[in-house]
């Protein structure tokens, strides 16, 4: 299941296909019992160079390394990043730290040339964009 929602995203625009996006990102992210960040490395005509889970947590919070996210990115040649990362309680608010570890991801990518054009919050089979929320 989750290789056929890879395939629905690794050849078009990722942000472009927002559905195929979000079943993906429930299908490999939303039924963990711990939180887990994963960043997806993009090029410039915004297709997936790389999927990859940076962290682990715990069930209520996953370090966000912003020099690691910026380090990958420029080993991968990214011109663009998503950021997602699930809640196991099953509510898709992002909390006020996602907000605040966002940020500083913007701001670094932005220094970098990087865009980081959403973060998105999946639990169990709903999800949160905070780009679709004003928060990037």
């Amino acid at each position: 299941m989750v290789e056929v929602r890879r395939t629905q995203i690794l050849d078009r625009p990722v942000i472009a296909s927002g559905t195929a996006l979000k079943d993906y990102l429930v299908a490999v992210a939303g039924g963990s019992a711990r939180e887990e960040l994963r960043i997806l490395y993009l090029d410039a005509r915004q297709h997936l160079i790389r999927d990859e889970l940076l962290a682990s947590g715990t069930v209520d919070a996953v370090p966000i390394h912003t020099r690691e996210i910026m380090r990958r990115a420029l080993e991968l040649g990214a011109s663009g990043l998503i950021l997602a990362h699930n809640h196991p309680s099953g509510d898709a608010t992002p909390s006020q730290s996602d907000i605040g570890e966002t940020r500083r991801v913007v701001q670094a990518a932005r220094t970098l040339g990087i865009v980081l054009h959403d973060h998105v919050i999946v639990a169990r089979a709903e999800w949160t964009s905070m780009r679709t929320l004003g928060l990037i």
